[in-house]
């Protein structure tokens, strides 16, 4: 009798969260989604075991999560939570009400009735830190920091771990012992995830497919200029090409999971289902027997609409000598479960999704042929907005398939040994989005990331001979990292999150990194989000000259005035989550040269020790001679620590600076090469270990006059 084998593969990945030079994890959502997916979306296969699946695990989310389970890993989501309510500073606090409560309720929320108490809380107070700091008592902050954590743990702990259990019957009233014991909790229930991996799949119930490393866009990096055949005519970067990063990418993916399961993984997703003949051919050469994409690669493979008779078989793609057996995603099929059914009820939505199932196969099954039903998607983000965090909904859909015998649930390599493969010649480069890659590529940001990924891949060509070994290994990693797709989803039009601006500075670390780990300084572009955002700026220009003393100090009223001035809105929404350092820049000129004063917010001061401000100046008619001058603060000091003025000669009166309570500064400009009355420009960052903190402006330059004092308006 014919069967309809269903090849369910959950794809468990989140971004490189680390920096690898500080060790500190920037976001917290690989712990989070630990706690709540990762373990139990194997776990409660427990009670089917007639259901095998395919897990596809990333392995620079199996890294993340081994250093979380070894104690070895914290974010500062996790340090602040784990805080004493009493002893938070007002800045953790307003982290607290920024992070911790979500912009629109949430079901993991709602489970928490004291949960939602907060959230109304903060909503009565507009979101305003200081009206609800005058609301939130230390007990508030304490419950919030507790069930902050408690709504990420998965449903089996929350129900039946006997003091997870008590926190919830209680839900509000926490103590400090009550933050101990969740943070205990956290990594004693972490060391479970991978182990329950390895069970299963040595049970033969599950197979562990995996994805390059970290998680890049394979064609892209093999040639970016593959992304004009799926989209022609789409602003391309400068070229990328670099096949053997992708072959790395795909080898140690390989690795890792054959040393964590004892097996080299058959199965092969790649990121965002993106393919091309020469990344498939690369994944066929590293021992790889299967691949997955969507069937709107299909679509455009065959050159047709790919309906479900297309669909609903394996293929035997070859190209080049190269043979590898593919899949192709039921688009619509694997949406609903990721995006609609959390509307409907558990019953409902599995009794939908099995019988539109049935319905499609039902012209294959009577033809007397096997259907072959791949249903593959995101294997963590969508149950939040799930009742129960989706697991009601998957007990009924494993249920439903139990109990009908037209269905057999296998995994992928289980299936391809029962269906024969149809030849498939070359495939269309594309990926599971629009079978193209618009979303990483083309759009103003995405190229502005690729060119600096382009630069920085180039620098290490040409400094890798100069540096130590293990400083290599190092930067290559950083490039690797660099190269993931996360960085590119939030970049351009299509996607929008509150943590874009994370994103992006996290990106720009990576790519500071790498210069970092070859002893260079890394450019000054890292220092501004590739991010076109909407920055509230407060800009004044000069009224008139200014001749300040350069002591450190604003010595009177009337030494800045007529000075432009420069500051950034923090209540910005661009500025949500970023600590700047900058909270003024005043600027003028005597038509002789160039004053510069920077005040600071009150909250850096005390950090200053080991800041750099890097300022860089062009004549605005001749951008080509530029002057760099880095002044670095150390032990309540400043000095020059790079000097490099358009005007090689300058003397040593060139450049006249002092910090106490401000930084003020001088530049010559004769030394900048800027004839008095001509227009310069300015940028300005604040780099601290070399990595960037602030910028002046956020995007562009300020442009400045140099105009001879009677050349003023009165």
């Amino acid at each position: 009798m014919p069967q309809i084998y269903l090849c369910v593969l959950w794809h468990m990945h989140q971004p490189f969260y680390k920096d690898l030079i500080s060790g500190e994890y920037k976001m917290p959502w690989t712990r989070l989604h630990a706690l709540k997916d990762y373990y139990g979306m194997v776990q409660i296969l427990e009670e089917f075991p007639e259901i095998h699946q395919t897990f596809n695990l990333v392995p620079s989310l199996m890294v993340q999560v081994e250093e979380y389970a070894a104690g070895n890993a914290v974010d500062p989501h996790l340090r602040i939570a784990t805080k004493p309510a009493e002893n938070l500073t007002q800045a953790e606090q307003e982290y607290i009400l920024r992070n911790f409560i979500p912009l629109s309720p949430t079901k993991i929320v709602a489970r928490f009735p004291r949960y939602v108490e907060l959230c109304q809380a903060w909503q009565a107070a507009d979101r305003n830190v200081g009206r609800a700091l005058r609301l939130f008592s230390t007990q508030a902050f304490r419950d919030l920091q507790v069930l902050s954590q408690l709504a990420w743990f998965d449903e089996e702990i929350l129900a039946h771990d006997p003091e997870i259990h008590e926190l919830v019957l209680r839900g509000r009233s926490f103590t400090l012992e009550d933050q101990a014991l969740v943070a205990r909790k956290q990594t004693e229930f972490l060391r479970k995830v991978l182990p329950v991996y390895q069970e299963f799949a040595s049970r033969g119930q599950i197979e562990i497919s995996t994805t390059p490393f970290y998680h890049p866009i394979l064609p892209l990096i093999c040639d970016s200029n593959i992304a004009g055949v799926s989209h022609p005519n789409v602003p391309l970067p400068s070229r990328f090409r670099y096949p053997q990063d992708a072959r790395t990418q795909l080898e140690r993916s390989r690795e890792f999971c054959r040393e964590r399961f004892g097996a080299a993984p058959a199965g092969l997703w790649p990121s965002e289902g993106s393919v091309s003949d020469e990344a498939l051919s690369i994944a066929a050469e590293t021992g790889f027997q299967w691949a997955a994409t969507d069937n709107g690669v299909l679509s455009r493979t065959l050159g047709r609409a790919a309906g479900v008779e297309e669909t609903y078989r394996p293929y035997l793609w070859r190209h080049g000598g190269r043979e590898l057996h593919m899949i192709f995603r039921d688009h619509y099929l694997s949406d609903l479960i990721g995006f609609v059914y959390q509307r409907l009820g558990a019953a409902e939505a599995a009794a939908d999704f099995l019988g539109r199932i049935r319905e499609n196969c039902r012209g294959i099954l009577s033809s007397g042929r096997d259907a072959f039903v791949p249903i593959i998607l995101d294997g963590e983000n969508a149950w939040e907005s799930y009742d129960q965090n989706g697991r009601p909904f998957l007990r009924e859909l494993y249920r439903g398939i139990v109990n009908d015998p037209s269905f057999c649930a296998l995994t992928v390599s289980e299936a391809l040994k029962r269906i024969e493969p149809q030849p498939l010649d070359g495939i269309f480069p594309g990926s599971w989005i629009n079978a193209n890659f618009d979303v990483w590529i083309g759009a103003e940001e995405d190229n502005r990331a690729w060119e600096y990924l382009l630069r920085a891949r180039q620098t290490y060509d040409r400094a890798v001979a100069s540096v130590p070994e293990e400083a290599r290994k190092l930067a290559y990693e950083e490039l690797l990292i660099s190269e993931g797709s996360d960085w590119c989803w939030w970049y351009g039009p299509e996607h929008h999150s509150d943590f874009r601006a994370e994103f992006d500075q996290l990106y720009r670390a990576h790519l500071a990194n790498v210069y970092r780990a070859l002893q260079l300084t890394p450019p000054e572009e890292l220092s501004r989000p590739i991010l076109k955002v909407e920055v509230a700026e407060l800009h004044t220009p000069p009224t008139g000259p200014v001749r300040p003393k350069i002591d450190g100090v604003v010595t009177s009223y009337f030494e800045w005035l007529g000075a432009g001035i420069y500051r950034v809105d923090p209540r910005s929404g661009a500025m949500h989550g970023k600590k700047l350092v900058i909270q003024e820049l005043c600027y003028g000129s005597d038509g002789q040269n160039l004053f510069v004063r920077i005040d600071f917010e009150a909250s850096a001061l005390a950090a200053l020790s080991g800041v750099d401000a890097h300022f860089t100046v062009q004549p605005a008619a001749d951008p080509s001679r530029s002057s760099f001058i880095v002044l670095s603060f150390r032990n309540g000091a400043v000095h020059a620590a790079d000097l490099r003025l358009a005007k090689k000669d300058a003397g040593p009166d060139a450049v006249e600076y002092a910090f106490h309570k401000v930084l003020e500064a001088r530049f010559s400009l004769a030394a900048l090469e800027v004839p008095s009355g001509h227009a310069l420009r300015m940028q300005l960052s604040i780099w601290k270990e070399g990595l960037p903190l602030d910028a002046i402006p956020q995007q562009g330059w300020l442009e400045i006059s140099t105009a001879e004092p009677t050349d003023w308006p009165l």
